[in-house]
């Protein structure tokens, strides 16, 4: 009998406690008592779980692995989940089950999660009622392992699968300063969802007495680059993904480095509204980009360009994008200027290692707002989706523009007449991808996806 699949538009009630019917979690977090065996017990075979190739690693059996109950715990971290959602996200609760977090070996130590402060850091997460799929992702942005939480975790968890999520071996704005060349950073995230993947199947089989029925890769901005890009190069890892406008890295561009200059020269007065214009940021936008301007473009600018081109102004950043609010959010005058184009083969070569082909080989769903002043989509999915079809791959793909969407839903609370949430066309997106894949149920045609009048835009959304 096949259970529940897709993800829920409403979450069932909490349970009251948050470990049950087991010994007490000693300050490393693992259970004292083994749970029984009986494949429909809760928490069954939890003491068999052995995370291949972790350097460490700590279980929990836990009444709730969702974050309604697990805030203000160790199991997930709120405040690396700021901005990524609207606040009137509804939360799905009550799936109990076993939690393991870890870590793989690594030689960098910016993840400080748990004390650790060890990278690599992973969280895997195995409920007692399971419909027989994995979901994993990789973490957006700079942040951590429990960053999509609530934009991922709680809805999957919901629905049954088990879930895994990595930090990608390096985090935080000085991420850069990993690696011994150029791009070895960035092309650390991948190997470590494709580390993460293979081990997760084997944590899954462990539990459940069988791997995976199915297993899906997905994420957000640099999760939804990193799910291109395990679809491009490891196919056979995964029954398909869903792409929430993922960055886009290309050898010869377009990719950040070659859109986000232009926002410094703007910050600096070398550059007005028509240059971004011109540049592929969208007409529409521009009340949002004093925002991107302070929390974003300079930064995001500077970070990408020390990683995959440090030669061209080792002062800035340096070894740090800084220590303080001001100086981590501070651009480097001298990228105003900067020319991705123009620069020696060598950078190229760097951004080669970690670049986009558009030859997927699973299906995949990419979803993208319109009004995104961070990513622009014009630069970005709408030319992935072209390099997508011109490698003849456009039947695994489907492409979703979402109207007055925007990079992070959070900047919905400020602006709720302007924008709308992203993360309720996602799930359903990811429902659709499930059918498609498990039913052979075709999800509809590429399109945009209008804003209703009218309902709960934050809960809600049809694809077609």
């Amino acid at each position: 009998m096949r259970l529940s699949r897709g993800i829920p538009s409403r979450g069932i009630p909490v349970l009251a406690a948050l470990v049950m019917g087991l010994s007490s979690i000693g300050p490393a977090g693992a259970v004292g008592a083994a749970p029984p065996d009986r494949a429909d017990a809760h928490c069954a075979r939890q003491h068999r779980l052995d995370v291949p190739g972790a350097d460490h690693q700590r279980s929990a059996c836990l009444a709730d692995l969702t974050t309604t109950a697990l805030a203000g715990t160790p199991y997930t971290d709120p405040a690396d989940q700021a901005g990524l959602s609207a606040a009137g996200t509804e939360k799905p609760s009550g799936v109990p089950g076993v939690q393991i977090d870890g870590y793989f070996p690594d030689d960098s130590r910016s993840n400080a999660t748990h004390g650790w402060r060890h990278d690599a850091q992973f969280v895997i997460r195995l409920p007692d009622k399971w419909n027989g799929g994995l979901v994993v992702t990789g973490a957006p942005g700079n942040r951590r392992q429990y960053s999509t939480d609530v934009l991922i975790s709680d809805a999957v968890l919901a629905a049954g699968y088990a879930y895994a999520a990595t930090d990608k071996g390096n985090t935080g704005t000085d991420f850069f300063a990993d690696g011994e060349r150029p791009g070895d950073a960035v092309a650390e995230w991948n190997s470590r969802v494709t580390e993460l993947t293979r081990a997760a199947k084997k944590a899954v089989q462990q539990r459940y007495g069988h791997g995976p029925r199915h297993t899906y890769m997905t994420g957000i901005s640099n999760g939804g680059y990193l799910t291109r890009w395990q679809l491009e190069n490891h196919p056979e890892l995964y029954d398909g993904g869903v792409d929430w406008e993922g960055t886009l890295w290309t050898t010869r561009g377009p990719n950040p480095l070659t859109s986000l200059p232009v926002t410094v020269a703007r910050s600096l007065g070398a550059a007005d509204d028509d240059d971004l214009l011109a540049a592929g940021f969208a007409d529409g936008s521009q009340f949002l980009w004093p925002y991107h301007q302070t929390a974003y473009w300079g930064l995001t600018q500077k970070i990408f360009r020390a990683e995959f081109d440090p030669s061209y102004d080792p002062k800035c950043p340096g070894a740090s994008a800084g220590s303080t609010p001001e100086e981590i959010f501070a651009a480097c005058p001298s990228d105003a200027a900067y020319d991705y184009a123009s620069r020696p083969a060598s950078v190229h070569r760097a951004v080669a290692k970690v670049a986009l082909t558009g030859r997927i080989g699973k299906p995949m769903i990419t979803l993208h707002g319109d009004l995104d002043s961070l990513l622009p989509i014009a630069t970005d999915s709408d030319v992935y989706t072209r390099m997508i079809d011109d490698r003849g791959r456009g039947r695994l793909h489907r492409y979703y523009t979402v109207e007055n969407g925007t990079h992070t839903d959070g900047l919905y609370d400020t602006y709720p007449d302007r924008l709308r949430p992203i993360l309720p066309c996602y799930r359903s997106a990811f429902t659709a991808l499930t059918a498609w894949v498990e039913d052979g149920t075709a999800p509809p045609a590429d399109r945009t996806i209008r804003r209703p009048a009218s309902g709960d835009v934050v809960n809600s959304c049809a694809l077609k």
